[in-house]
């Protein structure tokens, strides 16, 4: 498939969520299959009034295409920030971000806010549009509640302003992770547009992205929640749609090695302190399924250093392996 002129050989993304896809996370869910990733979201306004912390979340990582995702609702203020975001991060595509359900942002009409005005959101992505060079693309969901489902129209509406791409998540703003993802409502959504449509929610598998490629006719799927500690999901869905066998989770060293390496990378990036509380909840996610890990991740929970994480990785891989 293409984003508008790119080529894009390997259609499984990784969603972007705040506090979870940094430029460490996102650089090793690459190498290990992900074939597009996206920044967390960033405010358009932060961006425009020159805010360095908001800045710094935009770093580009190698090995994907990599899209720069923003969110706000006025539309000079998001072009503006489009500019800047693409100027600070070399990014391939700008990502807009209309599906976050977080009170705070859907409910000041950010995020998935937008979907209850369309016509502004028409207007956001015709402006961003026309202010940067590259592809743009949407990320949103089924509608606001059960009784406002109206993606469909919202996508077209999309498309018509200048959209190269979209991605929606099988799920109402009011459902925010729970229930099931209704993959007959992207299916529908396909069906009525002409540029890429991306499936999202309840990916949890490889066997899974194959049958909601089925169901759906998507262009390609995005794997969110399930990437937390197992970037391994991403080499999983590429065997499994190239119809490979799947290849085998590494042991448990490997896959502590793996989650030390993605805290060095953090580590350079944001800085020991940063890396370390942003160490403490990937940890435990690494430890997920790992008999009597109990112990270990109450330790997890107080990380300060990196010399503790080196400290705490070699007696799991002694105690538990």
């Amino acid at each position: 498939m293409r984003i508008g002129n790119l080529e894009v050989n390997n259609p499984i993304a990784l969603g972007p969520m705040a506090g979870v896809t940094d430029w460490a996370f996102r650089t090793v869910c690459a190498e290990l299959g992900a074939g597009i990733t996206v920044t967390e979201m960033v405010s358009s306004r932060a961006l425009v009034y020159k805010d360095q912390k908001s800045a710094k979340l935009l770093r580009k990582n190698a090995g994907s295409l990599c899209g720069a995702q923003i969110f706000g609702n006025d539309p000079a203020v998001m072009a503006e920030a489009a500019v800047l975001a693409l100027e600070i991060s070399g990014c391939d595509f700008l990502d807009i971000n209309m599906g976050c359900p977080m009170p705070k942002v859907a409910a000041n009409g950010d995020g998935c806010g937008l979907m209850r005005t369309p016509e502004l959101a028409g207007e956001i992505v015709s402006a961003v549009a026309q202010a940067v060079k590259v592809p743009v693309s949407v990320k949103c969901r089924l509608g606001w509640d059960k009784g406002s489902i109206n993606v469909v129209d919202f996508a077209r509406r999309m498309e018509d302003s200048g959209a190269a791409m979209i991605a929606v998540h099988g799920r109402t703003r009011s459902m925010l992770y729970s229930g099931t993802a209704d993959w007959d409502m992207i299916t529908k959504v396909k069906q009525n547009l002409s540029i890429p449509v991306i499936a999202n929610g309840d990916i949890v598998s490889g066997e899974a992205a194959v049958k909601c490629l089925r169901r759906t006719g998507a262009d390609g799927v995005m794997i969110g929640r399930a990437a937390f500690g197992d970037p391994w999901i991403f080499a999983e869905t590429k065997a499994a749609l190239a119809g490979q066998p799947i290849p085998p989770r590494p042991p448990l060293s490997g896959r502590i090695d793996l989650a030390v390496r993605q805290f060095e990378l953090a580590e350079q990036d944001h800085g020991e302190h940063i890396a370390c509380l942003e160490a403490r909840k990937h940890f435990a996610w690494y430890l997920r399924g790992v008999p009597y890990s109990g112990y270990y991740k109450n330790q997890i929970s107080s990380l300060t250093t990196m010399e503790d994480i080196y400290r705490v990785a070699k007696d799991v891989v002694r105690d538990l392996q």
